[in-house]
């Protein structure tokens, strides 16, 4: 079925945390929605909430995206639907937790696919159409942890480090395309990251709730802004690290871990 509108949004990992937060913003404002996560059970239910809330058509398709096929199912599914796709939210990530030489090797290639692998692809799948119309949007949620090294969590802040300077080589590169690319940067968040990476944040540490990360990803996203970190406090670590020596950074990134 095709959307009333000619606006329509796809956003991965939009059962919980910030990318459900993002879902019910763009509802609000009346795009369609193809919304993708793991959980079915509770997608099924995010999708019927939107879309009795807002009178928009949303799509759900329950898949985890660490799968290599799974971005190329997607693609297929929304093209057999003559669905296009107007702005990308590449939200869904995971984290683990513990030194890298006693860590889960599958966890961890799974997290490279999840968070770097599946990004990559649905940004290469879905880009093409955005440049025919010469009009498009793509958040990528990167992180905080993607502007310094993190002991305890090695390769999950490498793999946002990635998202992070992928997001900015497109902005250059797609300029004057009619397409923007903005990296969304939040600090610790009140999400189920720290369940499911089997860790918690230090009580040092302020964390905002996700709503209000949305909300700033969401404004940022909308006035194409490249990179944006929310929350002062979060903006004031990327300045301390390029004016410190790396070994302190590192160090004081392994305190707060």
């Amino acid at each position: 079925m095709k959307p009333q509108t000619s606006h329509t949004v796809l956003i991965t990992g939009a059962s919980t945390g910030i990318g459900y937060e993002l879902a019910k913003l763009f509802a609000r404002d009346k795009y369609n929605l193809v919304l993708i996560a793991r959980n079915e059970e509770r997608l099924e239910k995010v999708a019927l909430e939107l879309k009795n809330s807002y009178g928009i058509e949303v799509i759900h398709i329950g898949t985890d995206l660490a799968i290599p096929h799974a971005p190329q199912d997607i693609f297929h599914k929304l093209r057999e639907k003559e669905i296009t796709i107007d702005i990308l939210v590449n939200n869904a990530g995971v984290g683990v937790y513990g030194n890298f030489a006693e860590t889960d090797l599958n966890k961890e290639i799974n997290m490279i696919d999840l968070n770097i692998s599946s990004l990559v692809k649905m940004t290469k799948l879905f880009l093409p159409q955005m440049e025919i119309k010469r009009h498009g949007r793509i958040l990528n949620v990167a992180s905080l942890a993607g502007f310094m090294p993190g002991p305890g969590m090695a390769v999950y802040y490498a793999s946002k480090a990635f998202v992070l300077h992928f997001s900015e080589a497109l902005t250059k590169e797609l300029k004057d395309s009619g397409i923007t690319v903005t990296a969304l940067c939040p600090g610790p968040t009140k999400t189920e990251f720290e369940k499911n990476a089997d860790f918690s944040f230090s009580h040092a540490l302020h964390r905002m709730d996700a709503q209000t990360v949305a909300q700033i990803g969401y404004t940022a996203l909308m006035k194409s802004t490249p990179v944006i970190i929310p929350g002062f406090r979060n903006k004031i670590f990327p300045l301390l690290i390029r004016f410190s020596p790396r070994r302190f950074v590192t160090y004081i990134v392994h305190k707060m871990q």
